[in-house]
């Protein structure tokens, strides 16, 4: 029970560090702005050109983010669920190399940014499809099977990338750079991300305990009368889109997904599967204010240059799981 208390205790907080985040993003900038002129901004009221910016540049960008973390996160905790494996990351199995090579494919030809979304997002529809189907052969689908050809399958993808990247010109090789670290000045649209997390959070919790019951073992669970071979599909199927929809509009972040719900564990002093209906909501509000943290950073420490937002979450995350590990007994 007292770890169950540390869990929600830890829950609260982690929303009362998101909304502070999303706070902090919308304030901070240029044109700094107060917080209780934001709030009046936020309201409706028109506050002329402080308002235009808040309701048209760093509201969709924040919430952008928010979502786009959360769903990162999301998709990093269901596959450390599917492949038994506190490190497992969504990226391994190729969803984000197959969503690179379609956006740096309409970069390269000078496409429109609706073409480079679609691209992106049918890279990783490619991906996805490809994985699965080799690593089903004939039935007999594994979890070393799905990793192996995961790997192999982002292999391939980075290797498109390098070609691609060494045959752009020199104009556009820094805009495909910046996206292959994480860019969200171009999310304008912060609806699908946060449509999909929300759809997400519906469909995955009514499931938690049998999640659970999956990270423990297959037999127990298969003993419990969880219906494995439905659940492992739902994961990778879920997570594949998780991951291609945040890729598609914050870019290649590969490191939220990775840390953030291994965290989450070492804060709630859990192991892998204990209580999903807490480790989920945790991992996706840890998750997505990373990301605006991330962001917020890297348009402001050297404004009016930005920074990738990939580079800013693995500096700031990786202090953090160090401190973490290192106050776990041995």
């Amino acid at each position: 029970m007292p770890n169950r208390r540390r869990a929600y205790v830890i829950l609260f907080l982690l929303a009362l560090a998101a909304l502070t985040s999303v706070a902090f993003s919308l304030a901070i900038g240029s044109l700094p702005i107060a917080f209780t002129d934001l709030w009046h901004i936020l309201c409706g009221d028109d506050a002329g050109l402080a308002g235009e910016v808040v309701r048209t540049l760093r509201l969709p960008r924040t919430l952008a983010g928010l979502a786009c973390g959360g769903l990162l996160a999301l998709s990093g905790a269901l596959m450390q669920v599917l492949l038994k494996n506190p490190l497992a990351d969504p990226y391994v199995l190729g969803v984000s190399g197959g969503a690179s090579v379609g956006a740096l494919a309409a970069m390269l030809f000078g496409l429109p940014l609706l073409v480079l979304h679609m691209g992106a997002f049918a890279g990783a529809l490619v991906a996805m499809l490809l994985v699965f189907g080799l690593a089903h052969g004939d039935g007999s689908w594994t979890q070393t099977r799905l990793l192996l050809t995961g790997v192999i399958v982002a292999s391939g993808a980075g290797a498109l990338v390098a070609l691609m990247l060494s045959v752009t010109p020199e104009h556009q090789l820094r805009g495909m750079l910046f996206w292959l670290m994480g860019d969200l000045s171009q999310a304008d649209s912060p609806a699908p991300a946060l449509l999909m997390l929300a759809l997400g959070m519906i469909i995955i919790l009514p499931f938690s305990r049998d999640l659970g019951l999956l990270a423990r073992g297959e037999l127990s669970a298969l003993a419990l009368g969880v219906p494995v071979a439905r659940l492992r599909l739902m994961i990778y199927v879920l997570a594949s889109i998780f991951t291609a929809v945040a890729v598609n509009i914050a870019g290649s972040i590969g490191f939220v997904g990775l840390i953030v719900p291994h965290l989450v564990r070492l804060a709630m002093r859990t192991t892998a599967g204990n209580d999903q209906r807490l480790l989920l909501p945790a991992s996706v509000l840890a998750g997505g204010t990373l990301l605006v943290v991330a962001d917020t950073l890297a348009r402001t420490i050297v404004a009016p240059q930005q920074l990738p937002v990939g580079v800013l979450t693995a500096l700031l995350g990786v202090p953090a799981f160090l401190y973490l590990l290192s106050r776990q007994p041995k």
